[in-house]
């Protein structure tokens, strides 16, 4: 029993109202997992996920609904049918599934580890949105070229140096090289301490009017001035309250949004329909 894993369960908003039940999918989850290494979950509106032993993000979404509760809530508020979203370090694509799985918008994603884009891709299959993700098996950064990229890690795959064991040689991309990327409503971001590299050659791509929203892993001072000359501020979001807030809530929050056109973002997250995740309705 993992007691980081504990912790993390009985303090995330929504599992932590349901102790009892949470700590069962957990411990339900590690006895099945042990005879049955691969296993297709039901998830959120009739979506699914297949979840593998050792997926540190997508055994969360089993444990507590939304692992990463208030980015995924954002995105399931903001994304409306006919979107597009950019899905950047897609892992096995859990944001995937809730874009064009349930909220019905095309998803354009990166992933370049082998192994992980294999898992990404059966989950597009066992949801049927082949026809609606495009997946790019690349890396994104400042020019076309190569890079080296781990492999086998899940989340912590990441840009390696040249040799260094468990690496795989990978192709890099521009973002602003990418067809359709113009179109995005929302980029979520997330390459392990890269992200300042991505939005390098993304310029087109951040000067897109349709774009007005941001979740990035990394935030640190050179990717807050480039997402600043572009108009987009650091908000946080409220997905109980739908609420759009300036100050970060009580225990902070892993990921960051920066948002633009505030009123059209709040628009968008006050129609959303409510949506069922753990007997709760967000």
């Amino acid at each position: 029993m993992s007691f980081q894993t504990i912790r993390f369960i009985l303090g995330h908003p929504l599992s932590g109202k349901t102790p009892v039940a949470s700590l069962a999918r957990y411990l339900r989850w590690q006895a099945t997992s042990r005879v049955f290494r691969i296993q297709t979950v039901e998830w959120i509106g009739g979506a699914r996920l297949v979840v593998e032993r050792g997926m540190t993000g997508a055994t969360g979404n089993i444990y507590c609904g939304l692992h990463e509760f208030s980015d995924m809530a954002f995105l399931l508020h903001f994304l409306q049918p006919g979107d597009t979203f950019l899905d950047i370090g897609a892992n096995v694509g859990s944001y995937t599934v809730l874009a064009s799985g349930v909220r019905g918008a095309t998803t354009i994603a990166f992933e370049p580890d082998p192994l992980s884009s294999e898992r990404f891709m059966r989950n597009v299959s066992v949801n049927n949105l082949a026809d609606k993700v495009a997946l790019h098996r690349v890396a994104l950064g400042a020019r076309d070229g190569e890079a080296f990229f781990t492999s086998g890690r899940d989340t912590m795959n990441r840009m390696a140096a040249a040799g260094e064991a468990g690496s795989v040689a990978v192709p890099v991309k521009r973002l602003d090289s990418i067809a359709g990327a113009g179109d995005a409503v929302l980029i979520k971001m997330d390459v392990e301490g890269f992200e300042a590299d991505v939005l390098a050659g993304a310029e087109a791509t951040l000067a897109s009017p349709h774009l007005i929203a941001i979740i990035t892993e990394g935030h640190d001072q050179e990717i807050v001035a480039t997402l600043t000359r572009h108009g987009f501020a650091r908000a946080f979001y409220d997905p109980f309250t739908r609420s759009l807030r300036a100050e970060a809530p009580a225990g902070g929050t892993s990921n960051a949004l920066f948002i633009r056109k505030a009123e059209d973002v709040q628009r968008r997250l006050s129609a959303a329909p409510r949506i069922p995740v753990l007997g709760q309705s967000l």
